[in-house]
């Protein structure tokens, strides 16, 4: 009799545990796309329909922030919820093997999730250390594949922008060929097998691909539809419709399995697109924001970004409230219920934003871009003033001259940043400053 009665409860337990599943996370991190080059925000001559799709399915960003606009401190932010000199990469680390990068003191995503029960998978680029103690085998990720520097040929494998020229492809700390096999491809087949073999128990995958990055190789599907568009342009786009090509390949995965409702899905670009020779000079599009790759303008560092979630969080909806790549971390934490480590996040959960409009949690956000060199690059949003400080344009939409040294501008009134009001309002300057020392001796702490 006594079985007889705990039996219902074992049932009821066993559909409570069913429903209050824990979901699987995919972050799919893109390599220097454009701040609007995606149909859904704005883009008219590429063809994006996986993304788009993705951000139709959830919740799209239009006031999103990289941490850095350059690659290694913006993985290292959004890997471990801080700013990238908290998180100990302020600047690029080193793509050759044996040098280090972030600390492995650092608590990230993968050892968060691993800590709760997830198995955790890195697909495609990381560059964020070289030594076994740096590289994602050594930072929580019980599998990975990919390239450790920044960036490789997508069918040798080598790295090419300095000598010697040396392969880069590795699989669990341990070095693999796969001569002339386009690596998005690759990417797209470890994402699959990641996926199938952990099906049944929640799992965590960082699927970094390595595109729109140079060299710029779109396939031939691509490079024939993007004829028509001037150079670097259709280069560019190119590529960036292989990527979107290799996400939809991924995504579908989720379908056929029947994950995607389980399954939370965000996607983000690194930072803005690159303008530099290896690139062809640009290609890439900020739309009507001043800046790129390498500028604290908003080129550089305001980025797509989206979450989706079916059944879970609301669908085909924006959010223009600020929010930053820093805010994954514990975002994520929060969606699935999972703990949070007990140090200093810089990053703030943004669940509410997402489930129901609610105001931004961040008030304040600082970049610095590079280490303790003598008159970084940096800046502060408050509310919808911002200043950078020893401003650079790679975009070259205008000149910069001694009296830019402190750039101002309402992003409400002017989002273009083309325009310095510094002074016109220097009790502004001055209160900006004083956010940025104050910050400053915050990181000594």
């Amino acid at each position: 009799m006594r079985l007889l009665r705990i039996l219902p409860l074992l049932v009821l337990l066993t559909a409570t545990e069913l429903i209050a599943r824990q979901p699987n996370v995919i972050l799919i991190y893109t390599d220097d796309q454009g701040s609007v080059d995606m149909n859904c925000y704005g883009a008219t001559d590429l063809h994006t329909p996986a993304m788009d799709a993705l951000a139709a399915s959830g919740v799209r960003f239009t006031q999103f922030y990289s941490a850095a606009p350059v690659c290694s401190p913006s993985r290292a932010a959004v890997l471990t919820g801080r700013v990238p000199q908290r998180a100990g990469v302020p600047g690029n680390v080193s793509s050759s093997q044996g040098h280090v990068g972030m600390p492995g003191s650092q608590i990230t995503l993968a050892e968060m999730m691993q800590q709760a029960g997830y198995v955790t998978g890195h697909v495609g680029k990381w560059h964020l250390g070289y030594t076994p103690e740096t590289m994602p085998n050594g930072q929580g990720f019980d599998e990975s594949f990919g390239h450790m520097g920044g960036c490789i040929d997508n069918y040798s494998h080598f790295f090419y922008w300095q000598g010697p020229n040396r392969h880069d492809l590795w699989k669990n700390g341990v070095e693999v060929f796969r001569d002339g096999q386009f690596f998005p491809d690759l990417m797209v087949r470890q994402g699959h097998e990641f996926i199938q073999a952990n099906r049944d128990k929640p799992f965590f995958l960082y699927w970094a691909i390595n595109l729109p990055h140079y060299p710029l190789q779109g396939t031939e599907k691509w490079r024939t539809h993007y004829a028509h568009l001037p150079a670097p342009r259709r280069h560019y786009a190119a590529f960036v419709s292989t990527m979107d090509e290799a996400i939809g390949q991924l995504l579908a995965k989720l379908d056929e399995l029947q994950l995607r409702e389980d399954t939370i899905v965000i996607l983000q670009s690194d930072h803005g697109h690159s303008q530099e020779e290896r690139t062809f000079g640009g290609g890439g599009s900020a739309g009507p924001y001043r800046g790129a790759k390498f500028s604290l303008f908003e080129g550089g560092i305001r980025v797509p970004a989206m979450i989706a979630w079916p059944r879970q969080i609301p669908a085909n909806e924006v959010r223009s409230q600020m929010a930053t790549a820093c805010d994954w971390f514990p975002t994520i934490a929060s969606l699935c219920n999972v703990p949070a480590p007990d140090h200093r996040l810089d990053g703030k959960d943004i669940s509410a934003v997402i489930q129901s409009n609610a105001a931004s949690p961040h008030q304040t956000f600082h970049w610095q871009s590079g280490g303790g060199r003598n008159n970084p690059q940096w800046a502060v949003r408050h509310g919808d003033w911002k200043l950078i400080g020893n401003p650079q344009d790679t975009s070259n939409k205008g000149p910069l001259g001694d009296s830019d040294r402190r750039f101002l501008v309402n992003l409400a009134e002017d989002v273009s940043e083309m325009k310095n009001v510094a002074n016109e309002f220097p009790r502004r300057v001055k209160e900006l400053e004083t956010l940025h020392e104050a910050w400053l001796d915050n990181l000594k702490d």
